[in-house]
């Protein structure tokens, strides 16, 4: 086990950075991080950017010095890196992705796509962005569904964002309803503004098919990669920058052992075979930091 450091050379915001890694463990990777100051923002999938100031005083801090190659070999050795194909998509990859998408779902209504971007990319999110609207309708393509009413209620669920959960999910279903209505048969947006609101609880009734689908899509996240999810995990973080420390550990455990309780966290057949087992395993990882900085 050891942390990694390779030479500041890669360019950006008006310095250079270098990348910090664990070739084993990306709880040692964050403990280290957080214990020299690098903050949290900074951390991408499998190593942290820091900048050229730190550099020293990290190597003095226990950081291995290595060139990038040895540093990439170690971190493939140890089976750390994250390919760019496993990675959460980059925002102006995944607008281009959702604006290509949008005509396909409802060509005769352009604005009402641009209106949904534009609200997807408002910048005080983070988790909550272009990026999970892109990532919800790819675990629906994955999940083998084209059905319109689903794939509009991805497109909506959190269309509205303020960090209220419940009321960001009723306000979304509202929207729905609105900007739907003229377009639509009233039965059609019925169901876009119900399954909204199942992603309140993620807990559709046997035999919803519709909502197992768009509930399973929307927690696909938590059964990626253990890199991809610790950037969704740092996003959320990020959503809720305005609560200290501990206030956002207290409600993110109770968030986690709830979800932990539930008997199923994916309801469809295929998507309990993807992601159910990856996602306990990192549910129960942050669960354990979380509980760790809480002692």
């Amino acid at each position: 086990m050891a942390i990694l450091i390779d030479p500041p050379r890669w360019p950006a915001w008006g310095t250079i950075f270098s990348h910090l890694v664990s070739d084993s463990s990306l709880e040692e990777l964050h403990e280290f991080a957080a214990a020299n100051g690098v903050p949290l923002a900074a951390f991408d999938h499998d190593h942290y950017d820091v900048p050229e100031r730190m550099y020293d005083a990290l190597v003095a801090a226990g950081a291995e010095a290595v060139r990038e190659t040895e540093l990439i070999r170690r971190l493939i050795k140890g089976g750390m890196r994250v390919r760019a194909t496993e990675r959460t998509p980059k925002r102006k990859a995944a607008t281009t992705r959702a604006r290509d998408a949008w005509p396909k779902l409802l060509p005769g209504a352009p604005q009402v796509g641009a209106d949904l971007i534009e609200r997807w990319s408002e910048p005080h999110r983070h988790y909550h962005d272009v990026r999970h609207l892109v990532g919800t309708l790819d675990a629906l393509a994955r999940l083998g569904c084209d059905d319109r009413s689903v794939l509009l209620a991805a497109w909506f669920h959190d269309a509205v964002y303020d960090g209220a959960p419940g009321q960001d999910e009723e306000a979304s279903a509202q929207l729905a309803r609105e900007q739907l209505t003229p377009l639509l048969p009233a039965d059609e947006v019925a169901e876009v503004e119900r399954l909204v609101r199942l992603t309140i609880t993620h807990d559709p009734a046997d035999g919803d098919e519709r909502g197992a689908l768009l509930s399973d899509a929307d927690l696909a996240v938590l059964g990626a990669n253990a890199g991809r999810y610790d950037v969704y995990a740092r996003d959320v973080r990020l959503d809720f920058d305005h609560l200290d420390d501990a206030t956002f550990r207290a409600g993110r455990i109770e968030v986690l052992e709830g979800l932990l309780r539930a008997k199923r966290l994916f309801h469809t057949e295929l998507g309990h075979d993807l992601w159910e087992d990856a996602a306990r395993a990192n549910l129960e990882r942050e669960l354990a930091s979380l509980h760790r900085h809480s002692a």
